[in-house]
């Protein structure tokens, strides 16, 4: 079975949601993954020198991305049926810093937090799910695009 119109709209609805406290969500989400993966903090040029997760507009511009490109990846898994980057240089960019496996599963679980916490009383499994695929067909992309 495909991506469904109800499991897209669930996605917007959310992304909605999740843009309405850009700045908390975003601190939210890095935090999360540092966390649970200290040594990432390396990974984002924002945050190599601070001390911790600050709100800052490059924080926040690249969560916005990251999300954005899951409710992109939504719209064509129900299009579609798979997710085609539109940015060719994801791949390459992920490689040159580093990124591996376990740091998609370590974004992916900070993104259902973040999602879940922005959702509020919405959060359900079907919207867990809708995240979780969208994100994975995405991660799938860019996996691809780095080999």
């Amino acid at each position: 079975m495909g991506f469904t119109d109800k499991q897209e709209a669930l996605v917007n609805s959310s992304w909605e949601s999740f843009k309405q406290n850009l700045p908390g969500n975003s601190i939210f989400f890095y935090t999360i993954i540092l966390e649970k993966a200290p040594a990432a903090k390396g990974l984002f040029s924002f945050l190599k020198d601070t001390a911790g997760v600050e709100d800052s507009p490059k924080l926040q511009a690249h969560a916005e991305q990251v999300f954005g490109l899951v409710r992109d990846s939504a719209a064509q898994l129900r299009a579609k049926g798979e997710v085609v980057l539109g940015n060719a240089t994801l791949g390459a960019i992920h490689v040159q810093k580093g990124v591996t496996d376990p740091h998609f599963v370590v974004v992916k679980e900070a993104l259902l937090q973040t999602i879940k916490k922005a959702s509020g009383s919405n959060w359900s499994v079907e919207l867990s799910t809708a995240w979780e695929v969208a994100y994975d067909g995405l991660a799938s992309a860019i996996k691809k695009a780095m080999n």
